[in-house]
């Protein structure tokens, strides 16, 4: 661990004074940080004190008493949790003094302070932490308690809103321009004088005008101008450089110096480019929050997002969208289906798998009126539910783009732009004290400090930043509008850099919904055709799905129980009799030497293998000029857990040794490993239902869904079926985004070289300076907007 000073705190850094407090012979400034310290170095979280010299983490000393005790409450409890089942229950808490690196590491590794948090998740830009904890090793009363011991106290009010209100940070943006405005316009109209007749006025009416706008100004400075100074002290407390300290240190110096002119050689300073430099900085702050608000990429994407349910509809099976499901509809959910709605269970056993939602993999048990919320996953038999609570589609895309158990590493580019972000403030610092320096050896203060100010005010890197989350995000939309729905923006990157492409065959390069079906062996009873139709019925699997539409009108039987085996078969009672169907060595046992042309599924019924179902394959439309398009630019690989009765037919677009059959789901994931194992960068296509540990191993999971619901939480991006021909067009455009990203960090670079290059010859006040500033940061991101949109309309 990093020591600090003889009199600092081990902990926070602060001055423990005559008494600090010993433990461990190491010194702290109180009771609080000795407590979390204790905590920290019982769970080995050395790497805490790795983030900063002073995390800046201090915690209450007050005994908190009765004080959280109305959280025991089960009116309150039912208030701010959001999911509950058995022991493990979620909650949202809104936590304002989230503001650090630290305070992210610290709040995401709460787990280690206590064994009955088992997952934690912090956005950043919401000040938000969601936490899943074990209530019956820690009760929501005591989570708090430990959250506000160690400082990060939750706004509980705020906690219990769905909509943060934000309107008082912008009622205080709009004080801050009418004070700033106020002034200037005062300012200025006590310059005009002096403006128009060319010469300084008499002594004493200067003087008193001076004074009049310096008392004017003062509360501009500390006031108006009170965020930069504070950002950009918070910053440099934690040893971070921000934008915005040189934009206080070009407010302070320019302060300074009208100070001194006024009161000490009688000159009439800088109030009038002081007040309106602040003025036209707030008045940009305001526009480009606004512009951003304009060219948002739509962050809420999850509106595009066509989640399908089967409902029933006087008693027939139909496929509708999420959002036109309302409270009291029925819905059939098949297995490995989602749960799209709070719902209570009318029909069938469920087995819940809540993973989705708490990262516990343990199927839940439901039994008639059980309560299932939204993002459970059945994992057994057919089921029927009622919708209890108003569909929420956002909250199921939600869970799908803040899933942490499958984060990639942080994308290189977005790391490049923060290192670059850094470094630019840095460089621009250097660059006006060289200015001001060669000034001032000149003989001419005031360029010296308009050069100082100006290099300040007119540098920004802010469209380093901005650029990636526009561009990206921009595309995210565009997909999403096309079919393509992507997780997050960081995937966008990792698909431009992909160089081998990997495929599986059923489901995804054929149509499940299109195959032609023969039955060969022991003719089956009615009884047996029936079981053999329920059974089938209750997969997602597309040969399963085959199987049940050979049989349209049969009676269906609800099964006894249901067992699917990913990749190999499903087995299970109905109808009196126990039914098993899959590949031939799952039912049979044995492995056929012959040649199949099909893919084929086994049948047995009571342990005597009646035949099996032929099942040609049907190829997507468009699927051949995919491939041609994808096969100049990638390696292709093909695995399949079928047969290989296609492999003559695909050998045009795969070579001999890229093509696996016959492959276990295990098999799948280690042939990816092996790929990256050897360099590549790997895209995983497959239907999601038997793919997931391939899925979550390749750079990018692609699902190929004929009905949305069946998405994999493993993908990283899911696409429509219908939108298959597109593929490589999609895969091409994000090249496209990332070199949009590029240029944007071009003309951001030129602009500040020749910003930068006219603030220092002693051109530019720092009032233009600051009407500029923001100009530049709009302008690249509506470039970037703009550029994106246009390329989305021609390439896709």
């Amino acid at each position: 661990m990093n020591q600090q000073k003889n009199n600092s705190c081990i902990h926070c850094g602060a001055d423990c004074g005559k008494n600090p407090v010993i433990w461990d012979d190491k010194p702290f400034c109180c009771n609080g940080c000795k407590t979390v310290y204790q905590l920290l170095h019982e769970n080995k979280l050395y790497n805490y004190y790795k983030l900063d010299e002073t995390p800046g983490v201090k915690v209450e000393t007050t005994e908190f008493g009765n004080k959280y005790a109305f959280l025991d409450n089960a009116e309150v409890k039912e208030k701010l949790i959001n999911f509950t089942e058995g022991s493990i229950s979620k909650v949202k808490f809104f936590i304002p003094v989230i503001h650090c690196a630290s305070c992210i590491w610290l709040l995401e590794n709460l787990e280690k302070l206590n064994k009955g948090i088992r997952y934690s998740f912090v956005n950043f830009t919401k000040k938000e932490v969601d936490i899943t904890f074990d209530e019956s090793v820690i009760s929501l009363r005591q989570l708090v308690e430990l959250l506000s011991s160690i400082h990060y106290i939750p706004d509980l009010s705020q906690s219990l809103s769905d909509k943060p209100d934000d309107k008082q940070s912008y009622k205080k943006l709009l004080y801050k321009i009418g004070v700033a405005g106020f002034v200037f316009i005062n300012v200025m109209t006590y310059s005009l004088p002096a403006y128009f007749n060319g010469e300084p006025l008499e002594d004493k009416l200067q003087s008193v005008l001076s004074i009049l706008s310096y008392i004017l100004v003062i509360p501009v400075v500390f006031y108006s101008g009170s965020d930069y100074y504070i950002s950009a002290f918070k910053n440099l407390m934690k040893k971070n450089i921000s934008i915005d300290l040189p934009i206080a240190l070009g407010i302070i110096v320019l302060f300074l110096v009208t100070t001194w002119e006024i009161f000490f050689t009688g000159g009439s300073g800088y109030c009038d480019s002081l007040s309106g430099l602040i003025f036209f900085l707030l008045v940009g702050k305001w526009y480009q929050s606004k512009t951003y608000e304009a060219l948002s990429f739509e962050r809420n994407y999850k509106s595009y997002f066509p989640i399908a349910v089967t409902k029933i509809n006087k008693q027939i099976e139909e496929s509708i969208l999420l959002e036109k499901i309302e409270v009291d509809d029925e819905l059939i959910i098949r297995n490995k289906e989602l749960i799209p709605a709070d719902s209570v269970l009318v029909e069938g056993e469920g087995q819940i798998d809540y993973s989705f939602v708490t990262g516990e993999s343990n199927p839940v048990l439901k039994k008639t009126n059980d309560f299932i919320y939204a993002g459970g996953r059945q994992m057994g038999g057919i089921i029927k539910i009622r919708v209890k609570k108003e569909v929420n589609q956002s909250h199921l895309t939600k869970l799908w783009n803040q899933d942490k158990s499958y984060e990639k590493p942080t994308d290189s580019l977005k790391t490049l732009s923060d290192k670059l972000g850094q470094r630019f403030t840095i460089v621009i610092i250097i660059i006006s004290i060289a200015g001001f320096a060669f000034w001032f050896m000149k003989g001419d203060l005031h360029k010296a400090i308009f050069v100082f100010t100006s290099v300040l005010i007119i540098a920004c890197p802010c469209a380093l930043a901005l650029s990636i989350p526009f561009t990206f995000g921009n595309t995210m939309r565009i997909f999403g509008r096309a079919g393509l729905y992507i997780k997050n923006t960081s995937v966008i990157e990792k698909m431009s850099h992909i160089s081998a492409v990997v495929f599986d065959k059923t489901g995804t390069l054929t149509r499940p919904n299109e195959t032609k079906i023969i039955y060969t062996g022991e003719p089956l009873s009615t009884n047996e055709t029936e079981a053999v139709f329920s059974l089938a019925k209750q997969s997602t699997h597309p040969l399963s799905s085959a199987v049940a539409d050979f049989y349209p009108q049969l009676k269906y039987h609800p099964p006894e129980h249901f067992v699917e085996v990913a990749g190999r078969g499903i087995f299970g009672k109905a109808n009196n009799l126990n039914v098993k169907m899959g590949s031939e060595e799952y039912v049979c046992n044995t492995v056929r030497n012959g040649n199949q042309k099909s893919s084929v599924v086994f049948v047995s019924v009571n342990d005597k293998i009646k035949g099996f179902y032929t099942i040609s394959n049907q190829y997507r439309d468009g699927f051949e000029q995919v491939l041609e398009s994808l096969k100049s630019r990638f390696k292709l690989y093909l695995i399949s857990g079928d047969n290989d009765a296609e492999a003559k037919n695909l050998s045009a677009f795969f070579e001999k040794d890229k093509m696996l059959f016959n492959q276990k789901p295990a098999d799948k994931a280690e042939f990816i490993k092996t790929l990256q194992q050897k360099g590549e960068t790997i895209l995983m296509t497959g239907d999601g239902l038997n793919d997931a540990g391939a899925l979550m191993q390749a750079d990018v999971a692609l699902t190929v869904a004929d009905k949305v619901y069946h998405f994999s939480p493993a993908s990283d991006a899911v696409l429509e079926a219908g939108q298959f021909q597109r593929l490589a067009n999609f895969i091409r455009f994000t090249k496209t985004s990332l070199n949009i990203v590029k240029l944007s960090f071009t003309i951001s670079f030129f602009y500040n070289v020749i910003g930068i290059s006219i603030a220092i010859t002693g051109n530019l006040s720092p009032v233009i300076a600051a009407i500029l500033m923001p100009i530049s940061s709009v302008s690249v991101v509506a470039f970037a907007t703009f550029t994106t949109r246009m390329a989305g309309r021609i390439k896709l």
